[in-house]
């Protein structure tokens, strides 16, 4: 089994090299969010975008197998309130023009001022959501 620490260093080397190859091998940004949202449209080429997600989950599904860790639990929250967290996070997928991974990875990457202030505004977005639903209104999630 791997050490902790080992852990999200892998993962982060893994993101940074897919999608590096990604953006080489077709020229576009790896956005998850854009892609599954093509892989489930069929929005413009749908055949890589459906390989990508396959391999984004195989590849998931492996690293535990040859890890030896187990998948993560799952959450505690209710239904209602994972469900209301995907649709805000969709709208501001909209809004910003991308996900975590176009902006914070790849926007990042390539010094994007746009993906900076993106990721600025959803990390203090989540680092906001966290305290209040934690610790202002009493540890729903």
């Amino acid at each position: 089994m791997l050490e902790p620490y080992t852990t999200p260093l892998a993962g982060g080397l893994l993101i940074g090299l897919s999608a590096t190859v990604f953006l080489l091998a077709t020229g576009r940004i790896a956005g998850i969010s854009g892609i599954v949202w093509n892989a489930i449209t069929a929005a413009g080429e749908r055949q890589l975008p459906v390989l990508f997600v396959i391999g984004m989950l195989l590849g998931t599904g492996l690293y535990h197998y040859i890890s030896g860790m187990p998948a993560p639990a799952p959450s505690d929250a209710p239904w209602w309130l994972t469900i209301l967290a995907g649709l805000i996070v969709g709208v501001g997928v909209s809004m910003g023009s991308g996900c975590t991974s176009g902006h914070g990875v790849c926007g990042l990457g390539r010094l994007s001022p746009r993906s900076l202030a993106a990721t600025l505004t959803f990390m203090a977005t989540g680092i906001l959501t966290v305290f209040l639903l934690r610790h202002v209104l009493g540890g729903i999630a």
